[in-house]
């Protein structure tokens, strides 16, 4: 059978998605003016979610580094946040700064944490979550682990206050969306997945792997630090052992593999479950914790390339395209039920 083909990255629906998805955003940056204190409430913890999902991604589904130490820098975010803060620096300026802060704090982890492999990398990104969180009890303006406020935040009004940190939280999110979706489709991105999929071969065809590594691993640290930031505030109270707690990693493994993990769309798709469900169960208490745990081992043995995998497996579904794939076409009308694609954006 003689076939021909092509090479694609996306096609012509492409264009009504990305129609689709303004419009939405649009609708969603109008939520301050149209939606109730509770629903702009539940949505900034949304975007929280998604934008620890899709950090967590980037490392471990594109980068191939499994953490379950990444709430050192979320911590970090929002200790910084309240640091500066302290020091007269206006609060909406000392937030983004807190991610800024996560990141620094992820480059200068890198310099020895990036030494490690597998689950010694894994292990040791829990120890070092740990250390850091002993050192900020330290800081008297912390009180240890009675914890400190951020206080400046009550100069604002509930609803102004509401309204600006759901404005900066929807514009993170997009920001650091479309960053990765621009960071996968470049050089850059098809480093990483080399890397990820096999580090001495990539090694031997000149990929930069040292550099590139630090490149995934403080964009994680950054998206982690900047939702460390604007849960504090979100929350306003801060508490060492709230903010280090593993939780957070726990959370972030769970929405990536129950959605997919080396996917652009799952982590999006896992942390809106993963939002429904504890909206649901969340006061169930240690049974809720348990389920979660049970669904996430089950994916990782069942299903290892989650929910989206699965879907883009099965129905040949790619939204927003970040690798490139070669579809089959038979030149016969006989055939046309042989015609295939083979993906090259490969999953982990």
């Amino acid at each position: 059978m003689n076939q021909n083909y092509s090479i694609e990255r996306g096609t012509s629906k492409i264009r009504i998605l990305l129609a689709i998805l303004l419009i939405l955003v649009a609708g969603l940056a109008a939520g301050p003016l149209l939606l109730s204190a509770n629903d702009l409430d539940h949505l900034i913890v949304l975007f929280i979610y998604i934008i620890l999902a899709i950090a967590w991604n980037a490392l471990a589904g594109y980068g191939g580094l499994v953490s379950v130490g990444q709430q050192a820098f979320f911590g970090i975010g929002a200790y910084a946040a309240i640091r500066l803060s302290y020091y007269g620096m206006p609060v909406y300026l000392a937030l983004p700064l807190g991610g800024v802060a996560g990141a620094a704090a992820a480059w200068v982890a890198s310099l020895f944490m990036l030494q490690l492999r597998g689950g010694e990398f894994a292990i040791g990104m829990w120890v070092l979550a740990t250390l850091i969180q002993q050192l900020v009890s330290l800081d008297p303006l912390i009180q240890g682990s009675t914890g400190t406020s951020l206080l400046v935040l009550n100069h604002f009004s509930p609803a102004a206050r509401r309204a600006d940190t759901y404005w900066l939280t929807l514009a993170v999110l997009l920001g650091l969306l479309g960053l990765l979706f621009l960071l996968l489709r470049s050089r850059q991105g098809a480093a990483m997945q080399a890397i990820r999929d096999d580090e001495e071969a990539a090694r031997s065809v000149g990929v930069a792997v040292a550099p590139t590594k630090r490149l995934v691993f403080v964009f994680a640290g950054f998206g982690a630090g900047m939702a460390g930031a604007l849960w504090l505030a979100a929350s306003i109270t801060f508490q060492p052992g709230t903010y280090f707690g593993v939780q957070w990693t726990a959370y972030m493994i769970f929405m990536v593999l129950v959605g997919g993990i080396g996917t652009f769309e799952g982590p999006i798709l896992g942390a809106l479950l993963f939002f429904a469900l504890e909206t649901m169960f969340g006061a169930t208490g240690v049974w809720y914790l348990i389920g979660l745990g049970a669904a996430a081992v089950g994916f990782a043995l069942f299903a290892p390339r989650g929910i989206w995998g699965a879907l883009e497996a099965r129905m040949g579904w790619r939204l927003l395209p970040v690798g490139y794939r070669l579809v089959l076409v038979p030149e016969s009308q006989h055939d046309a039920a042989a015609s295939a694609a083979v993906q090259f954006d490969s999953h982990a």
